[in-house]
């Protein structure tokens, strides 16, 4: 490798535009630090993004899920059916609001869930699907959807890691209730903060009053509530991003292209696919490494000068606090069979040509370090 390439090539950066830095600085002259204007237009904008007449900021994805369940109105006695392959926030918001997550299993072309084993899964407890979208692709909404359909069931979308994110021409958060991060590694970023999205003009102001502590107006308390609001300086990082957020899922998407193209050949990996019908805005670029040598591989691009992240690797209804309270744990092969075997390689739009060229070379040379 040439001696003028990076010495390391990290899972992700964070480089905001310069326009971000002038806009926290309006804000901080403004004297208006939250829930202002900044917060509004954030909103309105991240709507359209989305096809959506409503998005209600809060302050985290996690609270965005909690959000999204309690104006649902799902609590103690409800059942949620979702998938133990993500983020511990989905399954911590579940039980935030009392109630019992069951676990369904995934698929592993588009890591989202089986929508026949979620069919399967259906009790009279069973309240509502939260789908996840995880890496930067859509579930199978139009399966996932009809189920919900059929049997009365709230659908509740965990978006935070598809911003943007397409099945057919419905955007991501347009399917049910959607929920977004904004964490500093996301697509979007807005350091911390989540976005709730939907087309029910009564949620959303049930998600309003929620966020301000059950507020309708200056100490007119309506109902109990929280402290979910999004600062304005956040919302104004995020509104920054905005105009550019194509050409960073072009970027992306560009970039995940030539992965593919200078590994599809290797036996020991298998490869993340974009769907047909479906826009991946690639959050990560997550392979799964046959025979028990995900490990060897992470070791061997560390060691090449390429960071990498299992993203995850235990799945939800194993953790301790989740294993005496939910059902379905033993019904989950594929989702466990993954989290042995994913690892997330560089996929950032802040790659250069030479990195993706380092991650292909360390990858090939990793897995094969006898083949030159």
């Amino acid at each position: 490798m040439s001696s003028a390439e990076p010495s390391f090539v990290p899972i992700s950066v964070v480089r905001l535009p310069h326009t971000a830095e002038r806009a926290v600085v309006d804000v901080l002259r403004s004297g208006r630090l939250a829930q202002g204007e900044q917060v509004a237009a954030f909103e309105e904008e991240f709507a359209a993004l989305h096809g959506v007449p409503h998005a209600v900021a809060v302050n985290s994805g996690t609270a965005a899920l909690v959000g999204a369940l309690s104006a649902l109105g799902i609590g103690p006695g409800d059942e949620v059916l979702t998938t133990p392959f993500s983020f511990v926030a989905t399954v911590n918001a579940i039980l935030a609001v009392g109630a019992r997550p069951c676990f369904v299993d995934i698929g592993d072309s588009d890591f989202g869930l089986d929508p026949a084993a979620v069919e399967a899964a259906i009790t009279p407890a069973t309240a509502a699907i939260l789908v996840v979208h995880l890496f930067g692709q859509c579930a199978d909404m139009r399966s996932l959807t009809a189920v919900a359909q059929r049997h009365g069931l709230a659908v509740v979308e965990d978006a935070a890691q598809a911003h943007g994110a397409r099945f057919g021409r419905t955007s991501a958060g347009a399917f049910g209730v959607g929920c977004f991060s904004f964490y500093g590694t996301k697509n979007l970023t807005t350091g911390e903060g989540g976005m709730v999205t939907t087309r029910d003009s009564a949620l959303a102001d049930r998600l309003r009053l929620l966020r301000n502590h059950g507020m309708a107006s200056r100490y007119e308390y309506v109902r109990a509530g929280h402290n979910w609001r999004l600062t304005d300086l956040a919302a104004a990082i995020g509104r920054a991003q905005l105009p550019h957020y194509d050409d960073v899922v072009a970027r992306r998407t560009a970039n995940a292209a030539a992965l593919t193209a200078g590994l599809d050949d290797l036996d020991e990996l298998l490869l993340p696919v974009e769907q047909p019908g479906r826009r991946h805005v690639w959050h990560q670029y997550t392979v799964q490494v046959r025979d028990g040598r995900r490990d060897e591989l992470a070791t061997g691009l560390a060691g090449r000068g390429v960071g990498s992240a299992v993203h995850y690797p235990t799945v939800l209804a194993d953790l301790d606090h989740v294993a005496g309270v939910a059902r379905g744990a033993d019904a989950v092969p594929t989702s466990r069979r993954c989290a042995q075997s994913v690892l997330s390689i560089p996929v950032h739009h802040h790659l250069s040509e030479p990195d993706i060229e380092r991650i292909v070379w360390a990858t090939r040379d990793a897995l094969r370090p006898n083949h030159r």
